[in-house]
């Protein structure tokens, strides 16, 4: 529902721009585009309440309806864009192909060519998509459709936005990280020069790759190069040895995304490279056993002392990673029950002491679902800040009974996925197109912030109506509010203080 509405918002905004602009229409045609406006404004606000429920709670006929609805408006954007194209410049581009009456539309506009001929065509034009848009809503109220949810369940109301907070600090995994650090520095034994490699493995949302960081930065200044690279479910293996490359020697390596080589030569120049260097790689994510073979060829195996570590959920591929007999598999566990507490509490009150009286209960009923995953803590905390404020105690037990079950062990992704759609379904109908808009990233990437922001200007998600207001400060509120409830996560953060990109968890995407 949300993809519905968010694709009428673009083609409302160019409806208003030709009424607004300096297109002369004739008053037949400006009073067809004032109506058809109309006609989709409704549409559009029917759609954005539709999109505050589950689509799973939500009858047959709606989601048939507002699947015509998404239709219809990215053809309609096409068609106005095509016919502004043609009033600006005259020009003969051919018209995107468009089904069933909507493609009558399109081709009535192709023979545009000016702005006397265009003014007079476009009018039989506006009429025909506008009897479609009318046929929809008959369809709307012919089968009195029911744009609220099956169930008696109430949603929780929208959320003022918020500034990003921190609330990366390591809870739980410090021990964890002191031990695998042993593990990798110890020197003991006649084998120690060679290469270790050390698998950890657990499911999405353990915080693999959080620990994984921790030990890479407390111990990447003892070694000559190191690197840290995500391969995701579905790699790009020639991007991923670019970024091993990179990684390893910016430098050396600036240019290497720039240039076409193919997976043979990447590895040499990566074996080669790593030839005399004592060096430290970390291969976060690996889903199949065939790629972390494809990636181990390029690891040289000297005896510098240097050290691999590798992230996955598959315990398969976390033992295909063992270089030696002497390494050993880490199996990441959830956290304790104290961990898990001072994790939840953190994020909403600060620290573990500031939490009220009467949200105790409550707050331990709440994290008995959330299974010791710091995923879901965080998620779950997140959804329970209102701009900086707590939510009211009410608040709390609707989110704790949406949990159902919650996070049980064997059923971990599943009823993770469940989880993190309550934070989703609690976003604001301006907010989902912008976090769906992500799904077309490759997982694991680095988004950059400020090129996020303008995409999303482009795709028309960002409105204001407030003429003082930028639309791209909008979009920075849009993009703190997406960290504030964790949905997106900190990648990279200057100076300032400033998250400059970001990272999506791939457990979000597919919920």
């Amino acid at each position: 529902m949300e993809v519905a509405a968010g694709a009428l918002s673009p083609v409302l905004r160019k409806l208003g721009e030709l009424l607004a602009g300096e297109y002369n229409l004739e008053k037949r045609v400006k009073k067809g585009v004032q109506s058809l406006l109309i006609e989709l404004e409704m549409m559009h606000a029917i759609l954005r309440k539709v999109s505050e429920v589950p689509s799973d709670q939500l009858e047959e006929p709606v989601r048939i309806w507002a699947g015509k609805v998404r239709d219809l408006s990215c053809d309609m954007e096409d068609a106005v864009d095509d016919f502004l194209v043609r009033v600006d410049e005259g020009s003969s581009r051919k018209p995107t192909n468009m089904r069933n009456r909507v493609n009558k539309f399109l081709k009535k506009t192709t023979k545009l060519f000016g702005k006397g001929k265009a003014l007079h065509q476009i009018c039989d034009a506006i009429e025909e998509a506008q009897d479609l848009a009318k046929q929809l809503a008959d369809l709307h109220k012919r089968y009195e459709l029911d744009m609220h949810s099956s169930s008696n369940g109430a949603t929780i109301d929208p959320r003022v936005l918020a500034l990003h907070k921190d609330v990366g600090e390591l809870v739980g995994i410090d021990y964890t990280r002191d031990e695998l650090i042993k593990t990798l520095i110890c020197e003991d034994g006649s084998s120690k020069e060679q290469l270790k490699t050390i698998p950890i493995v657990g499911v999405g949302g353990l915080g693999k790759t959080t620990l994984t960081k921790a030990v890479y930065e407390k111990i990447k200044a003892q070694f000559d190069c190191v690197a840290f690279v995500s391969v995701g479910q579905n790699p790009d293996i020639k991007k991923v040895f670019k970024d091993l490359l990179y990684g390893l020697d910016n430098g050396k390596f600036s240019d290497i995304h720039n240039t076409t080589r193919d997976e043979n030569l990447l590895i040499k120049q990566i074996s080669d490279y790593l030839v005399d260097k004592r060096y430290l790689i970390v291969i976060d994510d690996i889903w199949e056993e065939e790629i972390w073979r494809f990636i181990n060829c390029a690891l040289y195996k000297n005896n510098l002392h240097s050290r691999v570590i590798t992230t996955t959920r598959n315990v398969c591929v976390s033992e295909a990673c063992l270089s030696s007999s002497d390494d050993m598999i880490h199996q990441m566990k959830p956290l304790s029950d104290e961990d898990s507490q001072i994790l939840f509490h953190r994020r909403i009150f600060q620290s573990k002491e500031k939490c009220p009286e009467d949200l105790q209960a409550v707050s331990r009923e709440i994290l008995k679902k959330c299974g010791g995953v710091p995923l879901a803590i965080i998620t779950i905390a997140s959804l329970l800040v209102s701009n900086q404020r707590i939510k009211q105690k009410e608040e709390w037990l609707h989110v704790h009974s949406s949990m159902g079950r919650g996070v049980t062990e064997g059923g971990i992704a599943k009823d993770m996925k469940r989880i993190l759609s309550l934070s989703y379904y609690d976003l604001p109908s301006h907010l989902k197109p912008c976090l769906l808009y992500l799904s077309m990233f490759p997982e694991d990437s680095e988004i950059k912030r400020d090129w996020l922001i303008w995409r999303w200007l482009s795709e028309g998600f960002i409105q204001c109506d407030k003429e003082e207001t930028r639309l791209f400060e909008i979009g920075e509120s849009y993009y703190n509010e997406l960290l504030n409830r964790s949905l997106i996560q900190p990648s990279k953060i200057n100076e300032e203080g400033t998250v400059v990109s970001c990272r999506i968890h791939d457990m979000v995407i597919t919920s």
